[in-house]
């Protein structure tokens, strides 16, 4: 009989012999469970020592029912489908891996947006039915002296901002209450409250995590102060904008375009307006994706269980 058990819940990769390698170096027994259902991940998780988990929820219910869970550790950066009242108190680390996909996701928010800046998706479509000479129906704008606003300046923000160094921006704005000024002298970047970069940037990304206090982040106020050229880029989480409030304003015109990798709910509903939209790029969040990346996921996940096994606390540990 193994030493450990370890559950790797809402199992859906063709394969895990990163995350067994990994688990190998300590007697540990693994364990599957494919289904999101909540009655099954109790009756299976009851007795693990550790648990792997990708979308499923993470219920107080789950939670509760591990008796020796010592880490629950989450498959990429976001951590919203745990429930992380219910894990306070319980001794139980919450960890995930903040840093596997910061290429990935940067270079497509930068794809979206110079998708959405040159027209490159819709001129396609366009030049397909036989279209040309589009300059009239679709007007493009230099980007050079334009004014850039990052919803956030993490990891993958700062990658991101990097990328652009190279395209002449006029200014650079930042909305994030945990960047001081000392940073933002070092990034040469601007701190200006969420209104204000709303009403003054050009072009706007988001990079910040789903939170209770940041659902709905981007609604129909702040929408309503962006410029009618304006393009916001969202490769983050989907709740964070108020996707009606965003139809509409996208279906008015009142802003420029929207290059979206995630979404309210997921996969996008088949009679979400969004599909019909000539001014918004879609990809399927797909942003986190590259071979590589796919590997240093799964293998910092489960080097999250075996850390905490035998060190006692995992490498990336979530400050709940």
């Amino acid at each position: 009989m193994a030493e450990y058990k370890v559950l790797i819940a809402d199992s859906r990769y063709k394969s895990y012999e990163e995350e067994k390698a990994v688990l190998q170096e300590i007697d540990v027994e693994v364990i599957f469970e494919s289904s999101d259902s909540e009655d099954k991940i109790v009756d299976t998780a009851s007795d693990v020592d550790g648990l792997i988990v990708n979308l499923a929820p993470i219920t107080a219910k789950i939670i509760s029912a591990m008796k020796k869970c010592k880490c629950i550790s989450r498959y990429g950066a976001g951590y919203d489908n745990v429930d992380t009242d219910a894990l306070k108190g319980t001794g139980i680390y919450l960890a995930n891996v903040p840093d596997y996909c910061e290429h990935e996701v940067s270079d497509h928010a930068f794809a979206l947006f110079m998708d959405c800046v040159r027209k490159i998706s819709r001129k396609d479509r366009l030049v397909r039915k036989g279209s040309w000479n589009l300059t009239d129906v679709q007007k493009v704008f230099r980007i050079a002296g334009k004014t850039f606003g990052f919803v956030g300046y993490g990891l993958i923000a700062r990658r991101f901002h990097k990328k652009l160094s190279g395209f002449d921006m006029g200014r650079v704005l930042v909305c994030d209450p945990f960047i001081s000024k000392d940073d933002a002298d070092k990034f040469n970047i601007e701190l200006v409250d969420l209104d204000a970069l709303c009403s003054q940037a050009d072009y706007i990304s988001i990079h910040v995590p789903l939170l209770p206090q940041t659902r709905g982040l981007i609604g129909a106020k702040q929408l309503k102060v962006m410029k009618k050229s304006a393009i916001l880029i969202n490769t983050s989480r989907g709740p964070l904008v108020d996707q009606n409030a965003l139809i509409a304003v996208l279906k008015k015109g009142s802003i420029a375009c929207a290059g979206l990798d995630v979404f309210e709910t997921e996969p996008l509903d088949r009679d979400s307006e969004l599909r019909g939209l000539e001014n918004v790029t879609l990809t399927d969040h797909a942003g986190w994706y590259s071979e590589e990346a796919m590997v240093e996921l799964k293998t910092k996940a489960a080097r999250n269980i075996v850390d905490t096994l035998v060190t006692g606390k995992p490498t990336y540990i979530v400050n709940i």
